[in-house]
């Protein structure tokens, strides 16, 4: 029905007037359209994105398994980026957008991302609210003053107790797509350092505590493989390893950042081992059960 009554025809003309109907017309047209539209919800693991610290600088989160940080421009599924600007849309221009060009179809923004977990990595993420904090902890990564903990998976068992493993790590030169750390890597190689403690050894696997002193791409799940003790489940390091059903997912877990904020207050912010670890945990590491 018209939402105006006859009286309107005094102060409207028959113009205004026939733009009204029309307007009507198309709303209802619209609601008849969508009637029977289910409004499609987030993938489970967006709903799972938790909000682990936050103050008027800083925004710290636990991203879940299987949600990418951003992007790339070449498919449109949702991202953590999804998340931030659903709950805070100011943040969409700091930061260090990739612009669109001839490679490049749209504009990818990455508001306060300041370094990035993979997909299959779950754990805890950094977020800048500002551009003057955006600058500031990325000074952090760059100058190696932000200590980084992970919790590791891995086949097999562990010769030594603890370890680093400082090798440098470039393009794959079987598989470019990959990054390795053997002498032969490809393109430009850069240096890196991992080091690793066994917080415990069961019969078929490890449960490691490992700190990456760099930050390359895969550099975690690279340095495990080149001891001969890739993450457990990991599909592009280990794809012939068996997957055990306990945990169905990559078996590396970003536990805690640690480093000084703008103020020089000390910060260590922990993401608890998610459900599905935890489960893998208790089955295959039952002296870590009140530890992790």
């Amino acid at each position: 029905m018209p939402y105006y009554n006859s009286w309107y025809r005094f102060f409207i003309s028959d113009v205004e007037l026939a733009q009204l109907h029309e307007s009507e017309r198309k709303l209802d047209k619209l609601r008849s359209d969508l009637s029977g539209v289910k409004v499609r919800p987030w993938p489970c693991y967006m709903q799972e994105v938790k909000i682990l610290y936050e103050d008027t600088n800083i925004l710290a989160v636990h991203k879940p398994a299987g949600l990418k940080v951003h992007g790339d421009g070449k498919n449109r599924e949702e991202t953590l980026v999804d998340w931030i600007l659903n709950i805070h849309p100011e943040l969409k221009e700091v930061g260090e957008p990739l612009m669109a060009n001839d490679q490049l179809p749209m504009t990818i923004y990455r508001p306060g991302i300041v370094h990035r977990l993979d997909r299959e990595t779950s754990g805890v993420l950094l977020i800048a609210k500002n551009q003057k904090s955006f600058t500031y902890l990325k000074g952090l990564f760059k100058e190696r003053l932000i200590k980084k903990t992970y919790i590791a998976f891995v086949y097999g068992n562990m010769s030594r107790r603890e370890g680093v493993v400082e090798k440098p790590i470039g393009r794959s030169a079987k598989t470019p797509s990959l990054w390795s750390a053997s002498g032969n890597a490809q393109g430009k190689v850069r240096e890196a350092l991992t080091e690793y403690k066994v917080l415990s050894q069961g019969s078929e696997y490890a449960c490691l505590e490992v700190r990456p002193k760099t930050g390359r791409t895969h550099q975690i799940r690279v340095h495990l493989k080149f001891l001969g003790h890739p993450v457990v489940c990991d599909t592009l390091y280990a794809k012939k390893r068996e997957c055990p059903e306990t945990l169905g997912r990559l078996g590396l877990h970003a536990y805690a950042l640690e480093f000084r904020n703008e103020e020089g207050i000390e910060l260590r912010l922990e993401a608890p081992l998610p459900e599905d670890m935890k489960q893998f945990l208790n089955k295959e590491f039952s002296d870590l059960q009140m530890v992790l």
